[in-house]
């Protein structure tokens, strides 16, 4: 078996959206341990990744598309432009291909049906409840196409077996252990300062308006929170941060804008919607806020959690089966229905008034996220592809 090995990495974006994010941490990891390790992606703009790498990559153009362009004619275009570029690549020297999402896992196999490359595997973060033919098939062919599957977490190994009557072996997310570490006061202090923070009580919540994150119940149990603190004399405010994604959310934005604009609560003064934040502030953001709310109702690991838990912040976050794979509630994070908006605000407002409750979760979070490394990770990939080549005959 070579020691070396070559390996391609396939995802759809360089936005900083959680499979990029997987993506690039496991490149640069696998580069570590001596591999030959190179990206490729959708680039819209190219002008690269959100970050900067240490690992080769190709950009993938697709062309500009109008805004109003329908969902189907842009993911087939998008699938359409890997098949074509990979096509068009004299060489494919890789012994790996790994996908990382649906699009990358539509165009690749449709190579390896060329007889360009002898096969795949595809990590698959979660499932999406789509009503879309052509989405629905398009997940479903990334499932069932490749020759090798991996997951994030135990809960979607069972959902890929009982739903779809796949197997596929689980390495859990890692996390940056060296960026994200518990703050010094100086430096809370200054990531406040940062932040325009003074003495409000933070609530941060990163992934975007959209459906899957929960940003509507969320923003609808803050205006009950911040009603009782306002009448406590107390003042709070609730960051939002997250970027942008292939799929179209413009109904759910405009519901929650809708909500926002019809509420009390006054933009950039009691919800600040930050946008895509910049990586190198992202520590800095979990030292500047008191809780990561995250009550999302569908993760397929939760990268955020545990960049908060390593960062010492208190979690609030969803009771969902995947959660309860690291996270223990009222143990090292406190977990709601996140389906009950009064049970969020409930959480929310615990969290805000019982210091001493707050504080003993957020000691408790280093120690969790101590246990998921990228080198790990990283390692589990590695035995995983070997075990792959010697079962294909390609050692």
């Amino acid at each position: 078996m070579k020691d070396r090995l070559r390996i391609a990495l396939f995802t759809y974006s360089t936005k900083p959206r959680g499979g990029v994010i997987h993506t690039l941490a496991l490149a640069e990891h696998l580069q570590a341990l001596g591999h030959e390790v190179h990206i490729f992606a959708l680039g819209k703009d190219q002008k690269g990744f959100f970050r900067p790498l240490t690992v080769a990559y190709s950009l993938i153009p697709f062309g500009e598309l109008p805004d109003d362009t329908e969902l189907e004619v842009r993911i087939n275009r998008y699938i359409e432009s890997y098949y074509v570029y990979l096509m068009a690549d004299a060489s494919l020297p890789f012994d790996i291909y790994h996908v990382q999402d649906c699009i990358s896992a539509n165009g690749v196999w449709r190579v390896r049906e060329a007889g360009r490359l002898p096969s795949f595997v595809r990590t698959i973060h979660h499932l999406d409840d789509f009503i879309n033919p052509r989405l629905i098939q398009c997940q479903n062919d990334s499932i069932h196409r490749p020759n090798h599957r991996l997951v994030v977490s135990r809960y979607w190994q069972q959902r890929l077996k009982d739903e779809f009557g796949v197997e596929a072996e689980v390495i859990h997310n890692g996390v940056d252990l060296e960026r994200y570490q518990p703050p010094r006061p100086a430096q809370r202090a200054a990531a406040r300062r940062q932040w325009g923070l003074t003495d409000e009580f933070a609530f941060l919540n990163i992934g975007g308006i959209e459906p899957r994150k929960n940003t509507i119940r969320l923003l609808q149990a803050y205006r009950r929170v911040k009603d009782h603190l306002d009448r406590q004399g107390r003042r709070s405010v609730l960051l939002l941060a997250g970027g942008e994604t292939i799929l179209d959310y413009t109904a759910y934005r405009q519901q929650f804008f809708d909500l926002l604009d019809k509420s009390e609560l006054q933009i950039d003064q009691d919800v600040r919607l930050l946008g895509s934040v910049a990586d190198e502030a992202m520590p800095s953001l979990y030292h500047a806020a008191d809780i990561l709310a995250f009550p999302s109702v569908k993760e397929g690991w939760g990268l955020v959690v545990l960049e908060a838990m390593a960062s010492q912040l208190a979690v609030l976050a969803s009771d969902l089966p995947v959660f309860h794979e690291y996270l223990r509630s009222d143990e090292n994070a406190l977990l709601v229905e996140p389906l009950d908006e009064e049970a969020i605000a409930k959480g929310l407002l615990r969290l805000a008034k019982d210091r001493d409750y707050r504080e003993r979760l957020a000691q408790a979070g280093p120690q969790t996220a101590q246990k998921f490394s990228w080198e790990a990770t990283a390692r589990a990939h590695e035995a995983c592809y070997r075990q792959w080549l010697t079962e294909e005959g390609r050692v």
